[in-house]
């Protein structure tokens, strides 16, 4: 709840229909959120753990392209709400703890709390600003200075991460992370 107050004022009685219409589950290390091919079905706040958003290429090779850790949303948004297959997979990198709304209770609160819909337009504009500027080096930087980059955006998740899902996000090889770990020691 400290998280939504940050975008808007809720009183008691709307925090308690929020609190109602959520459930807590636990998804395991390398569970998936959602699917890609298959309709988003729910909305999930991180309380434990991390996720990451990643698909797979043309030439068959996983991509992974965000992370997202605790005190975060985590959903695929446009998709959910158009209820429409989804392109990604959102898989949990590690175990993980989620309070989870269904797509009938995240519109049930939505059309109950006035003012509801601004608070998320403030949380999805956040959410994208942040992938954009933590995206953004990755595309202009060498493979060091990327990987500098991730550490300093992600300072509680690089010994978390298997470094196989870091060096896809850093679109390198595991070998050419391995390197660039050993080098600046």
């Amino acid at each position: 709840m400290d998280y939504i107050l940050q975008f808007g004022n809720l009183n008691q009685q709307q925090i308690d229909l929020i609190m109602n219409k959520s459930q807590e589950i636990d998804f395991h290390k390398d569970e998936y959120f959602s699917e890609a091919g298959k309709i988003p079905r729910q909305v999930g706040f991180i309380l434990e753990g991390v996720f990451r958003y990643c698909y797979y290429n043309n030439k068959g090779q996983e991509i992974t392209h965000h992370f997202v850790d605790e005190n975060n949303f985590l959903s695929d948004q446009q998709k959910f709400e158009a209820q429409v297959a989804a392109s990604d997979y959102i898989q949990a990198v590690t175990d993980c703890k989620l309070l989870v709304f269904s797509k009938k209770d995240w519109d049930e609160i939505g059309n109950i709390i006035v003012g509801w819909d601004n608070i998320v337009a403030q949380i999805l504009k956040k959410c994208l600003l942040q992938t954009i500027e933590r995206r953004s080096p990755l595309v202009s930087e060498d493979a060091t200075t990327r990987y500098l980059s991730f550490i300093e955006n992600f300072p509680s998740l690089v010994n978390r991460i298997p470094l196989s899902h870091i060096a896809s996000y850093l679109g390198i090889t595991q070998q050419s992370l391995s390197r660039i770990r050993k080098n600046i020691r």
